[in-house]
C-alpha cells in the first residue's frame, strides 16, 4: 500500500487497516523476538541503543489514567520518540495489548509501552509496519503527533 493510498482511504477503513496492521506486526514482532515490553524495559532500549527502535506503542486504560508517573513517562518516552523519527501510537486497551504481547503464561501486567525493534543482525521488514509508519507519517501532518489506535477485539 503506498502513501497515496493510504491517504485517500475514508476514516473508517482507514482505522480499521491500522488496528489489523498492528495487530499483524506485533505477532510477527514477538515471533520474531523483536519486542520490548515495559515502561523501564523499553526506557533502557531506547537509552542503550536508539537505533535499534522502529515503533513505539503506549497503551493507558481508564485504571492508569490519572497515574502522574506514568504520565511523566509517556512524555519522556514521547519526546525521545520525536527526536530520534520513531513513530509513536497510543492505544487505548492496554489488556488487549498485554494479550497480544504476552505469553502462554498469560498477559503482562506492564505492557504501557512497547517497542518494536529491528534485530540485532539488521533491518526487520514487514508490510504492516510499513503501514503504521505510513499512517504515523500522515496522522503527523494532519497534526496528530500520537494518534490512538484501536486493537481488534478478539
Amino acid at each position: 500500500m503506498t502513501f497515496e493510498e493510504v491517504i485517500i482511504q475514508e476514516p473508517a477503513e482507514r482505522t480499521q487497516c491500522t488496528s489489523t496492521a498492528l495487530e499483524d506486526v506485533l505477532v510477527s514482532a514477538k515471533d520474531n523476538d523483536c519486542l520490548t515490553v515495559g515502561v523501564y524495559e523499553s526506557a533502557k532500549v531506547m537509552n542503550v541503543d536508539p537505533d535499534r527502535v522502529s515503533f513505539c506503542i503506549l497503551a493507558t486504560d481508564e485504571e492508569f489514567e490519572c497515574d502522574i508517573a506514568l504520565q511523566i513517562h509517556f512524555t519522556l518516552i514521547q519526546s525521545f520518540c520525536f527526536d530520534n523519527d520513531i513513530s509513536i501510537v497510543r492505544v487505548s486497551d492496554m489488556q488487549r495489548l498485554a494479550e497480544l504481547v504476552g505469553d502462554k503464561a498469560g498477559p503482562l501486567e506492564d505492557a504501557h509501552c512497547v517497542l518494536i525493534t529491528n534485530p540485532s543482525d539488521g533491518l526487520w521488514e514487514d508490510p504492516a509496519l510499513e503501514k503504521l509508519h505510513l499512517f504515523c507519517e500522515q496522522s503527523r501532518s494532519l497534526g496528530d503527533w500520537v494518534p490512538e489506535i484501536t486493537l481488534p477485539e478478539r
